[in-house]
């Protein structure tokens, strides 16, 4: 864990699946200071197989989130490797349909956080990705608190055409033959490069692809880039992790939940905060027009795509300077909208 964070602990903390964490632990980092009346705060949730470390690189006086003005906090979502995981819990262990993370789960236990930190409003909760996917958990359940969201590359539900993207991902690393059905006896080897090569064809355009992007950051050829550009980087992470990931994301739908019990409709027209919806036009799993879809069920809702070919991750450009210019301009002004 990072020198600089901290540990937030639940007791008892009962999870949407059924499980009950004897201690559930939230790891966070907070970026700049908290002003005196407490209204200059942006929640950052993280995104899928990234820890705070992995995504901090846009909290910067010239990048998209500036700590000079707000107080940012990146809580790591469970299941990552830092905060409650299969990898450094054993009550969080894996066992197939019986034990999962919900965005339900990650968002309660960081209103208590911010409970506990005495913070009842937030500016903004700004998220890509699965952190998208938990700013519109966070709009729809505490509409009170929550003045602003921008959401970039995520829906609120998970569609069909995503979980097949997702169990293709499963799959890869549970065919691995070091899968005994319920977990990990070795490195799945095998398991590792299938899912850096299905996540890495979802991840960008074909466009992409075809001008050679990856060329301009020292790759040699496609294969030098999937190993070391996205093989490498997932071989970091814990296989179980990668799964209990996978089993969030599967379960998103902001509606299954105590508060709207399925009416998906209801729990969109329900998100008071001034949304901005920044989908990519070219990625492949959070299309544009299903987050159309979802904006023009939010009441306060701003749709404004990013013209990119870098596909998914056209929503985290550390590579990218255009697409960061444009989501610090969006932001920016998202940021500087009244709000009562």
């Amino acid at each position: 864990m990072n020198k600089d964070a901290h540990k937030f602990i639940i007791k008892d903390f009962p999870l949407q699946c059924g499980a009950v964490l004897p201690e559930a632990t939230i790891v966070y980092k907070t970026y700049g200071e908290l002003n005196s009346d407490r209204t200059n705060v942006i929640l950052y949730p993280t995104s899928y197989g990234a820890q705070h470390t992995d995504i901090e690189w846009l909290i910067s006086l010239d990048s998209i989130l500036n700590p000079s003005q707000y107080f940012i906090i990146i809580p790591n979502m469970f299941g990552n490797g830092l905060s409650s995981s299969p990898s450094n819990y054993e009550a969080c262990k894996l066992a197939e349909s019986r034990f999962w993370f919900t965005h339900l789960d990650n968002v309660r236990a960081q209103k208590q956080l911010l409970d506990t930190l005495g913070i009842e409003k937030l500016a903004l909760v700004y998220g890509w990705s699965m952190g998208a996917q938990q700013a519109y958990y966070w709009g729809a359940l505490y509409s009170n608190s929550v003045e602003r969201i921008a959401a970039l590359c995520g829906t609120a539900k998970t569609t069909d055409h995503n979980k097949i993207f997702l169990q293709s991902l499963r799959t890869s690393l549970t065919a691995d033959p070091t899968w005994n059905g319920t977990d990990f006896d070795g490195i799945p080897d095998r398991g590792f490069k299938a899912f850096a090569r299905i996540y890495a064809s979802w991840a960008a355009s074909q466009a992409y692809y075809r001008e050679g992007i990856y060329y301009q950051f020292g790759y040699e050829s496609l294969e030098d880039y999937l190993v070391r550009g996205w093989e490498d980087n997932y071989r970091k992470r814990d296989p179980h992790n990668l799964l209990a990931m996978i089993d969030t994301w599967l379960h998103c739908d902001v509606s299954d939940n105590p508060t709207y019990q399925g009416n998906y409709e209801q729990a969109l027209g329900s998100i008071t905060a001034k949304t901005l919806v920044m989908p990519g036009t070219t990625d492949l799993y959070f299309t544009p027009e299903d987050c159309k879809a979802e904006a023009d069920l939010i009441p306060n809702a701003e749709y404004r795509p990013i013209a990119s070919i870098w596909g998914h991750r056209a929503g985290n450009p550390y590579q990218n300077p255009k697409d960061e210019m444009f989501i610090r301009e969006a932001v920016k002004e998202l940021l500087a909208k009244t709000v009562f």
